[in-house]
């Protein structure tokens, strides 16, 4: 029989689907029902009523406080970064054809691999906006996402679930494999994504001759991506699960930053509310009474990635990283790329959605990005065909 949390959270993912105007409210009226229904007929994994909540906020605190800080904190980055007017002098480098969108792509999946995918997102979105003249297709967003979340599913900096791999001891080589996948993946959907976003609004083919770069607000971008690193970097050396680290050092970077170049707060409604959206569902998925998942196989990894998509993968992964058994690199790409095939299926996605708020629609995301779950699969196939299954691989 199937839990009646998993019926909640379902009608949830389903009424964010339907009534893609009000998502807030929906996830936020979901995890309501779930939590009261878990305080007064369940449990919280064995301890009981609000005593049991207690313990599982304060075991998921850390998460959500990192997620939260890091969209919101990216969110004002985008908008220092905007205002730099480094986007709008891009032009001058990037081809005037379709293959400008396809380089553009590119330069957020290598960016992916270094910094936080949601970061890199989020950049790619601001140089979108700015080169196609804020036209920018639902076809592209996705593929934006997809790029970040690809590019990230092979280093262990570059996307939460990776990093949570990296703290449990997993080394930066068992996930670098995943990159075979990534580049396959890469290449079905950012061809028609590019093309088709030059069809829907050309790439602007000469810079704005009055634009002028503030350089200031560029190292400002550059003086927080690199407190992203070094948080992360040292998060992995101590015991994270204590304190924010990653969102701390993005939000703190900002604030002391604030005298120099007063970020742009105007977003902060925008970003906070989608922040808070994410992390409605995120708390949900946590409360699910999912206590394994199948024994570990290509199979079962192949179906996460779909699984990702509407169930967050920070909970996935920590399941699997319990389990063990897995190929990391393979499991990297699943749960990390998987997310990219609806727009609230990862950070990322929310991330670029709230810039864009026409993208909150999954009708209109599945039909103009079809191509983003032809990539998974696709893959998926070339990392088994390449790199095999390994379980536990390099160890």
């Amino acid at each position: 029989m199937i839990p009646i949390e998993f019926l909640f959270f379902g009608l949830t993912l389903l009424g964010v689907a339907i009534f893609h105007r009000h998502t807030l409210p929906v996830s936020l009226l979901g995890l309501g029902v779930i939590i009261l229904y878990k305080v007064v007929f369940g449990d919280f994994h064995g301890a009981p009523g609000l005593i049991g909540l207690t313990f599982h906020l304060h075991a998921e605190w850390v998460i959500l406080a990192n997620l939260f800080a890091l969209l919101v904190g990216f969110a004002l980055l985008s908008r220092h970064f905007e205002q730099s007017h480094l986007p709008g002098l891009l032009p001058r480098v990037l081809p005037d054809d379709w293959t400008g969108g396809l380089a553009l792509l590119a330069l957020v999946f290598a960016v992916s691999g270094f910094l936080d995918n949601i970061a890199a997102a989020m950049i790619g979105a601001t140089v979108a906006r700015a080169v196609f003249r804020g036209k920018v297709h639902i076809a592209f967003l996705a593929a934006i996402v997809a790029a970040a979340n690809a590019g990230g599913a092979g280093s262990v900096v570059g996307d939460t679930t990776t990093t949570m791999m990296w703290l449990a001891g997993i080394a930066p080589l068992q996930v670098l494999p995943a990159y075979f996948a990534s580049l396959a993946a890469f290449l079905v959907f950012a061809i028609p994504a590019a093309r088709r976003q030059q069809r829907h609004s050309p790439i602007q083919r000469d810079a704005d001759p009055q634009v002028r770069l503030d350089v200031s607000r560029l190292i400002i971008v550059g003086l927080v991506l690199l407190a992203a690193i070094a948080a992360n970097i040292f998060a992995s050396r101590s015991d994270a699960g204590e304190f924010p680290f990653i969102g701390a050092a993005v939000f703190g970077v900002l604030l002391l930053l604030t005298p120099w170049r007063r970020p742009d707060w105007s977003v902060l409604p925008a970003a906070a509310k989608g922040s808070v959206f994410l992390l409605a569902l995120v708390l949900s998925a946590s409360l699910m009474p999912v206590d394994s998942l199948p024994a570990a196989s290509p199979s079962t990894t192949f179906g996460l990635g779909f699984i990702s998509a509407v169930f967050d993968n920070i909970p996935l992964t920590a399941l699997a990283l319990e389990q063990g058994g897995y190929d990391w690199a393979a499991l990297a790409y699943a749960v990390g790329f998987g997310g990219s095939m609806l727009w609230f299926g990862s950070s990322a996605g929310v991330a670029v959605s709230n810039l864009f708020p026409e993208a909150k629609s999954v009708g209109q995301w599945l039909r103009h990005g079809w191509y983003v779950a032809v990539g998974y699969v696709f893959g998926f196939v070339v990392f088994i065909a390449i790199a095999g299954w390994n379980p536990e691989r390099m160890q």
